[in-house]
């Protein structure tokens, strides 16, 4: 099997039941959590010295599959994506913000490479919300997905947080910088 088709060499690609542009909303929120995923997937191997994490982070991935199904299915019959995956990030979020110092200021994305990488995942998972949120006022979407990715975004700071902390790192402290004249050139 060959991994090219050409039958997008005109601008469309196949969804479940039928074809689209390839520039089509429901393409840009799927192919924007299909990013999440494979930065995700760079998490996955930088957080080889924490087992439980890294599983974690691999159950997120094969969730955001569903999420893209979901996404790509144009009349769908069964939706994959259900509220219990959601409470398992909030029972997975309390975990680790029960397991690092509270929150008194605003965090700067950094630290570790880990953290690093799951402030990036985070910040691009909510590119893939707002993506859904604009899809959701074109089509009918489910619901739970919107749900799912907001999640998701919070378990991803709690995760980066929770990596500097389990590696001695503090969080990078925001630090207002005084206002500066505009130049009158």
């Amino acid at each position: 099997m060959k991994l090219y088709t050409r039958t997008g060499d005109k601008g469309t690609t196949s969804l479940i039941g039928g074809r689209v542009d390839k520039d089509d909303e429901r393409v840009e929120a799927y192919g924007t959590v299909d990013e999440v995923n494979s930065f995700i997937g760079q998490c996955v191997v930088l957080a080889q010295e924490h087992g439980q994490l890294q599983n974690r982070l691999q159950t997120i991935q094969h969730d955001l599959f569903d999420v893209g199904v979901d996404l790509a299915t144009l009349a769908p019959k069964q939706l994959k994506v259900s509220s219990d995956k959601a409470k398992r990030l909030e029972g997975w979020i309390d975990e680790l913000s029960d397991s690092t110092p509270a929150i008194t200021y605003f965090i700067l994305p950094g630290g570790t490479a880990l953290a690093a990488s799951l402030h990036v995942s985070r910040s691009v998972c909510r590119r893939a919300e707002r993506a859904v949120v604009s899809l959701s006022k074109l089509h009918a979407i489910n619901p739970e997905v919107m749900i799912y990715l907001n999640r998701l975004s919070d378990f991803l700071f709690a995760a980066a947080r929770y990596s500097n902390h389990m590696n001695q790192v503090s969080d990078i402290r925001y630090e207002s910088q005084p206002a500066q004249e505009p130049s009158k050139d």
